[in-house]
């Protein structure tokens, strides 16, 4: 099977679109979880290609997306503690905190890394015995169990100068959250892919059955998204609410157990803030209790006061699918990717980078 090719395919993807439009009887508004997602549909054109009655709404799924001010504040507070490395994810140097970025403070001096794997931590802390090496650990399941496995080998190489800054987070509760809104207009989920191949997509159930949504865990091709609008439009005719888990060759129902227990050992669940969502209860994740000695939180001073998010953003409302960008007044304008004033349009899985960068592509 060509993995590429054929889920690009010209002609299975006008034959999709056909049996969409005979399926298709009523508006139906599609939130995609995954910012990969989103920008599939954008770089492909979905939304042209679609009959005009698939709405897609863009969901929380972008990790810099949601961090709030507050923590990226803090992560710039620890990257300017005197003998501090501070490493971290690329996307998240470029998140404006209430004063400025961390590649701000980068350009200032601050010794900031953006790291490829977190693996890289090991080296560093090895070549700098004398300095504190702090790791910003974000994301959802997908990167969860690399911070994990990073810890084991901190501790298996007795590194003593490795600190954590735990900032992940899972996908099922902030959807829950959205889910509760009074205001919310979602009839179905495309699930995310890469989240999903640690998770396995049973961990959807819960949500279809509660909110009588269906849920289609989809690849990132546009065959891939378009089977999966398919199987929800037939789902709501149907007025059924299953989890189809269209993305079969990377994704089961349980999941990747080796990497669950690895982040059971390491981790427990926490309240956690989101951007635009607010504290979502178990929503997060922390070190455990046995591990506090690499708590970054417990061994430096990470108190900081921030200001309010720029009223001209709208990031909170597009991440709780009540906005698109085009409804932000600063987009393209104020905002763009050079200068961003909200982390939707920082990071590559950011709704409004993907507006920002696609739309003109296709207009």
């Amino acid at each position: 099977m060509n993995l590429i090719d054929e889920f690009r395919d010209k002609q299975s993807i006008l034959a999709l679109k056909k049996l969409i439009e005979k399926e298709i009887k009523s508006s139906i508004n599609i939130m995609e979880i995954c910012g990969g997602h989103t920008h599939s549909i954008m770089k492909y054109a979905l939304p042209s290609i679609l009959p005009k009655e698939i709405n897609f709404i863009h969901g929380p799924g972008c990790p810099v997306c949601v961090m709030p001010r507050n923590r990226i504040d803090i992560a710039i507070k620890l990257a300017s503690m005197k003998d501090n490395i501070f490493c971290t994810l690329g996307d998240l140097l470029r998140v404006p905190g209430s004063d400025f970025s961390l590649i701000d403070l980068r350009a200032k001096g601050a010794d900031v890394r953006a790291l490829y794997s977190p693996l890289e931590i090991l080296e560093i802390a090895q070549e700098n015995p004398n300095k504190n090496i702090i790791f910003f650990a974000i994301g959802f399941e997908t990167t969860t169990p690399m911070s994990a496995l990073l810890l084991e080998k901190v501790i298996e190489l007795n590194l003593k100068n490795v600190f954590f800054h735990i900032n992940h987070i899972t996908v099922p509760a902030p959807i829950e959250a959205i889910m509760d809104d009074e205001n919310v207009q979602i009839n179905a989920f495309l699930g995310p892919s890469h989240v999903s191949v640690i998770t396995g997509f049973e961990i959807y159930k819960p949500i279809a059955t509660k909110f009588k949504t269906p849920i289609a865990v989809s690849g990132f091709e546009p065959v891939d998204i378009m089977e999966s609008v398919l199987n929800i439009v037939k789902q709501i005719n149907k007025g059924t609410f299953e989890v189809y888990n269209q993305y079969k060759r990377a994704v089961s129902e349980k999941g990747n157990i080796k990497a669950q227990n690895l982040v059971t050992k390491y981790f427990e669940p926490c309240d956690f803030e989101f951007r635009g969502l607010g504290i979502i209860k178990n929503s997060g994740l922390r070190l455990r209790e046995d591990f506090s000695d690499f708590d970054a939180n417990k061994r430096f001073d990470c108190t900081v006061l921030s200001k309010n998010e720029s009223k001209g953003c709208i990031c909170g409302q597009i991440l709780r699918g009540l906005a698109k960008p085009y409804d932000c007044k600063v987009f393209g304008k104020a905002c763009t990717p050079r200068s961003p004033i909200g982390s939707c349009m920082v990071s590559g899985e950011g709704a409004c980078a993907a507006y920002y960068k696609y739309s003109k592509v296709n207009a």
